[in-house]
């Protein structure tokens, strides 16, 4: 049995290796099942948005913590010893103590995004969340989220690449692991981040429109995930064949019974 220690290392090694880490994320225990079912899988991800939508709740910590954290600790059971990384919104108001308690449910990682709060707070938030990970013993693996990006309003890229990159060494110096960048991104500012923040110390999203994979491993990204997309992508499956079985259609010969 792999001890919560060894998974985090894992993960701190998966982030660290040539190969970018591709996390597919997942929302609940059958979607986490079906995920590490699948070979390549080396990590699972949860998505804060997808959880909260299957429970009904908007994104953005409208979801209870404590709902939130039951089903990251149902998703943990049911993958094995593969180390899961959590998305945490913001910390739902004390990243400190919500790092211990997912810790306590058997994360190893987790997303804590900083929502451009003032500098000086979103470092202290860092803070914590190691000294979280410290006492409790688990070498954890902070993927520190800042949203120059998403949150950018009208300023120009620039003003934006220049933030994140100040925020990633301040996060970094702070003892995050590696800093997720979200937004669509293209090749120039991949690599103006990548040079600012680290080689293998940017985590990227990806959407429709930004680069694969195999071109943000090129420019020295460390992981990618995709947030609240499978969920979608799912989701979209499931209304096309019910549009379908409305025309009076059948269910598709290929379905697999992964539930």
């Amino acid at each position: 049995m792999t001890t919560q220690a060894e998974k985090a290392q894992t993960l701190a090694r998966l982030h660290a290796a040539p190969e970018i880490l591709r996390m597919v994320n997942v929302w609940d225990v059958v979607s986490a099942k079906a995920i590490a079912a699948l070979p390549e899988t080396r990590a699972i991800a949860t998505a804060g948005h997808a959880i909260a939508a299957t429970f009904g709740y908007a994104d953005g910590e409208n979801i209870p913590r404590d709902l939130m954290l039951d089903m990251v600790g149902r998703i943990v059971e049911s993958v094995g010893d593969l180390p899961v990384s959590a998305d945490l919104d913001a910390g739902f108001g004390d990243p400190g103590e919500t790092v211990r308690r997912a810790i306590d449910k058997g994360i190893v990682g987790a997303n804590v995004e900083d929502r451009l709060r003032p500098l000086d707070e979103s470092v202290a938030a860092i803070e914590a969340i190691v000294a979280a990970g410290e006492a409790e013993g688990v070498p954890f693996v902070l993927n520190a989220r800042t949203d120059a990006f998403v949150r950018a309003g009208d300023r120009p890229v620039e003003a934006s690449v220049d933030d994140a990159i100040e925020r990633g060494r301040a996060y970094l110096s702070a003892g995050a692991d590696l800093i997720f960048v979200p937004g669509i991104l293209d090749a120039d500012v991949t690599r103006r981040l990548v040079d600012g923040i680290g080689e293998r110390k940017v985590s990227v999203i990806g959407l429709p429109g930004t680069l694969l994979a195999a071109q943000y491993e090129a420019l020295g990204v460390a992981r990618v995930s995709y947030g609240p997309m499978p969920q979608r992508v799912a989701l979209t499956a499931l209304q096309d064949v019910a549009a379908e079985l409305y025309r009076d259609g059948a269910i598709p010969a290929s379905t697999r019974s992964l539930n």
